[in-house]
């Protein structure tokens, strides 16, 4: 892979971490292959291409924006409040009202109450699987609870998969980076994994709002192998540097003999240009919010407007150094006190932005917004004042691609802790997004012992109760 590492700047991820995060890099670095994806070109189309759903009309144009809340929200402190509970389980938020007669929120989400008729919540959501991150996290983006040797491929690889690839841009990009694997292969779950090199995602290793930021300077051929750059140098002089020059370096012989093509279709104007933040007016930026969340989302909403078919956003990278949705309530996760303070504003203002500007460009009805946790919190508050993992319920959502918004799906006790209508699995999550793109869940994928299998997990079904 290609790591281009610059130690100029440095500061907390989104004003708020444990420690200095530093975001470096290059547009790419460790992602998707540019040359597979010219590559993917001469693969037979009846063996990428989805069936289509014939009655989700306009499902070839859709995309997604698929925002992971890596820590894992707390239920009853966001989407499902609950107001006659008893304090230890209701928590210290109040329930407001929102545009939806339908949809009641906690008040720390009042840019979200003030579009609630936009998305709609499933309150039911569960998973029988252990109570870790990792497992969560590999379970909700690729469909399936895997303990094997082998790992399935995340929903945007199977996305690019399938369908056809949409000139100019790579279909799967990841912002602002992968999160933190850690010691446990599980975590990195966006990549194509078997399904091979040519469907890992684009990803974006940087920050998009740091000052220095500038999509023009990003753009650079990704997964070469292991090169490090002159910390020194300027990464646009690595663009801008002569075609034959690359092609001579061991990083341009790995990229074999669509090398050339891919490194053109990085350094397009077409590409530089879709990734370049300074083309947005301040006022625009501003509205989306400063931080690394807010400026990723319009960066996913500029993207998906130049063609990128699938986008996902991690809102945050590390439980361990950055305050995230992972309230436990002691060092080094966050209080609910900070959830109210730093995590709710930065995440209220990012969304409610982003699908505003999704509808205001007529674009909502055909980017579905997905906003989904590995789990969620339980129901009674520990002794430290924050919650702990809980895997028996939680809350996601969704809004545009086809979901009609202002609904409840699912109901979940008087306590917040287990469902008490409509259950729904990560796997029905993912069949959901699956639908969404008109892609045939019975459609199988090759498995790495060439075997095939369809792209989730028992019988899950898409959640059709958000489309009808």
């Amino acid at each position: 892979m290609l790591t281009v590492t610059d130690d100029r700047y440095a500061r907390p991820a989104i004003g708020f971490t444990r420690r200095d995060f530093l975001q470096v890099g290059s547009l790419g670095a460790g992602g998707f292959t540019l040359a597979d994806l010219i590559s993917m070109e001469a693969i037979s189309t009846n063996d990428r291409v989805a069936s289509r759903d014939e009655r989700h009309q306009g499902s070839d144009r859709r995309s997604v924006i698929m925002i992971c809340n890596l820590g894992a929200p707390s239920q009853l402190d966001t989407f499902d409040p609950k107001p006659e509970a008893p304090r230890e389980i209701r928590g210290p938020f109040s329930t407001i009202q929102t545009a939806s007669p339908e949809i009641f929120l906690t008040e720390i989400l009042p840019q979200h109450a003030a579009i609630a008729e936009k998305f709609s919540i499933i309150r039911s959501c569960y998973h029988n699987a252990p109570a870790l991150h990792d497992v969560g996290w590999q379970y909700l983006q690729t469909g399936r609870y895997s303990t094997g040797s082998w790992q399935s491929p995340h929903v945007g690889s199977v996305a690019s998969y399938l369908k056809e690839k949409r000139a100019g841009l790579p279909p799967f990009v990841v912002l602002p980076a992968r999160r933190d694997a850690g010691r446990d292969p599980r975590a990195d779950q966006q990549t194509g994994r078997f399904l091979g090199k040519a469907y890992d995602p684009l990803v974006l290793n940087d920050d998009p709002s740091l000052p220095h930021f500038s999509g023009a300077e990003r753009n650079v051929p990704p997964s070469l192998g292991t090169v490090k750059l002159d910390r020194r140098q300027k990464l646009r002089s690595v663009v801008e540097s002569s075609l034959s020059q690359f092609e001579k370096s061991e990083s341009a012989t790995q990229l074999g003999s669509h090398g050339e093509a891919a490194f053109r279709l990085i350094s397009s104007p077409e590409a530089r240009a879709a990734f370049d933040l300074a083309n947005e007016p301040d006022a625009v930026r501003d509205q989306y919010g400063r931080s690394r969340f807010g400026q990723s989302c319009l960066l996913a909403r500029r993207l998906i407007e130049a063609g990128v078919r699938f986008v996902t956003i991690n809102t945050f990278l590390n439980i361990e150094t950055e305050i995230t949705w992972d309230v436990h309530g002691t060092h080094p996760f966050a209080s609910v006190e900070e959830m109210k303070s730093l995590i709710a504003p930065m995440y209220d203002q990012g969304y409610a932005t982003l699908i505003r500007d999704l509808e205001e460009r007529g674009m909502l009805n055909d980017t579905l917004v997905c906003n989904l946790a590995e789990f969620g919190r339980t129901p009674m508050i520990n002794s430290a004042g924050g919650r702990d993992h809980w895997t028996k319920c939680w809350s996601v959502g969704f809004a545009g691609g086809g979901v009609q918004g202002g609904r409840i799906v699912g109901k979940s006790d008087a306590l917040g802790g287990s469902p008490i209508e409509r259950p729904v699995s990560p796997p029905e999550i993912l069949a959901t997004i699956y639908h969404s793109l008109g892609i045939d869940i019975e459609h199988p994928l090759p498995g790495p012992d060439g075997s095939s299998f369809p792209l989730v997990d028992g019988q899950a079904q898409p959640v059709m109760e958000l489309f009808a």
